[in-house]
């Protein structure tokens, strides 16, 4: 579960550069910046989360080993949006010519780019809404594709630029389509 800190306290809100001066700060936090400036901590997950999350960063790199079309970043990367957030997915990939067009301080920092593709995977302790608001934030910033997979309700939403999210039902086997070419997931 996500927690949204009250900065009110704040004359302004927390600027991009001081979000990374906190994170540099408190390594042990896992935290996003909302684009309006809101401090989010981000709960860990349990044990089962954790390996769902883990087998999907892996499937998705080693289609990405076969392909060599870019590269895979965990959910401990934050990448800074072009609409103003500083989020991390769960899963993410960047074509490989858009992360090399970055200068090795910014592959350094937090990348300031929004990847092609990611995945959140909700965990019991996730409210919908607020990942549905970052899935559109995803999207805002220039994503191409992009999953939330909700066990709770046995569902996907599929993200693309625009278009309204689609929702599958669980089973199901999702394609990368023309992002991630011949990956399949089957969920």
């Amino acid at each position: 579960m996500a927690t949204i800190l009250n900065l009110e306290p704040l004359t302004t809100p927390l600027t991009r550069a001081q979000f990374r001066e906190l994170c540099q700060g408190n390594p042990e936090l896992n935290l996003e910046r909302s684009p309006q400036g809101e401090l989010i901590i981000m709960s860990p997950v349990g044990g089962e989360s954790g390996k769902q999350e883990a087998t999907l960063i892996t499937k998705v790199g080693i289609w990405n080993e076969q392909t060599q079309l870019g590269y895979v970043f965990s959910s401990s990367t934050i990448f800074s949006l072009p609409q103003g957030g500083d989020r991390s997915p769960d899963v993410a990939w960047v074509a490989k010519a858009r992360w090399e067009a970055l200068s090795p301080e910014e592959r350094e920092a937090f990348p300031p780019l929004c990847p092609d593709f990611v995945m959140e995977l909700r965990s019991p302790s996730d409210r919908l809404s607020p990942l549905q608001t970052k899935m559109q934030e995803y999207l805002d910033s220039g994503l191409k594709l992009g999953w939330l997979i909700n066990p709770q309700q046995q569902q996907v939403e599929i993200y693309r630029p625009d278009c309204p999210p689609k929702v599958i039902s669980l089973p199901a086997t999702l394609s990368g389509e023309d992002v991630l070419p011949e990956f399949q997931l089957s969920l």
